[in-house]
């Protein structure tokens, strides 16, 4: 299998306000990105989706809430279940010192799920939230090709060292439109299959597509276009 010259990820550095030089890898971590490259220079693609504690926190939630109430049918307990081990995870980051956004981030998220699933009275609504985070971001990443600005582009073009350059080099603007769109497509292929499931109510088979199609799809996707942009020798 052909692989990308090493030069090509090389961990530049830049400058901090104080003048320190820091790698890219450093910098995109900074700027709350979880992307990164690896030693043999390919996208960490198991960190892009936040590592395995990331992944645990991210999925289990869900998966308490999808079991509870598929096996009992009680929306309270159900709800409860999966906001007490957001509630859990965030506590867990705060006592060792995580920044607040990020202790908090992922229990707001699944505390406003709750709340309107829970006023509705409808466990479909649980999801609800989800598919509107979908068209956003489908939107946004849309729209990042059509500026010329893709956002795939931003991201790993400096992981690749290309930071600077890349657009001005058409085929290279080309690579990255052509994998942000792919990215694109994710977001409304989700929307395709689980807008239906959600109007017809059927919450198991809702919250097993949003199991499938999240961060396991996503990773895919990452690892994908990572290989499809890859430069031409």
């Amino acid at each position: 299998m052909n692989q990308e010259q090493p030069s090509d990820f090389q961990d530049q550095t830049t400058e901090t306000t104080q003048g320190k030089p820091v790698s890219i890898s450093t910098a995109l971590e900074q700027a709350g990105t979880h992307l990164r490259r690896k030693d043999n220079g390919h996208v960490d693609i198991l960190h892009a989706v936040g590592g395995v504690r990331g992944i645990v926190e991210a999925t289990l939630p869900g998966v308490a809430f999808l079991i509870l109430f598929t096996t009992t049918k009680e929306l309270f307990i159900a709800l409860a279940f999966s906001l007490g081990a957001a509630g859990i995870f965030a506590l867990l980051r705060l006592r060792q010192r995580g920044t607040l956004i990020q202790s908090l981030s992922g229990f707001i998220g699944v505390l406003i799920c709750a709340v309107i699933s829970y006023r509705s009275g409808n466990a479909t609504e649980f999801y609800a939230p989800g598919l509107y985070i979908n068209l956003v971001y489908g939107l946004l990443v849309g729209g990042s090709v059509v500026v010329r600005w893709p956002i795939l582009g931003l991201f790993y073009s400096y992981i690749r060292g290309e930071q600077g350059h890349w657009r001005q080099r058409p085929e290279r603007l080309r690579a990255y439109n052509r994998v942000t769109l792919i990215l694109c497509a994710m977001f409304f292929a989700r929307l395709a299959v689980q807008v239906p499931l959600y109007q017809i109510g059927d919450v198991t088979a809702l919250g097993i597509a949003r199991l499938l199609m999240g961060i396991p799809l996503y990773a895919v996707v990452l690892w994908a276009s990572w290989i499809i942009s890859k430069p031409q020798q």
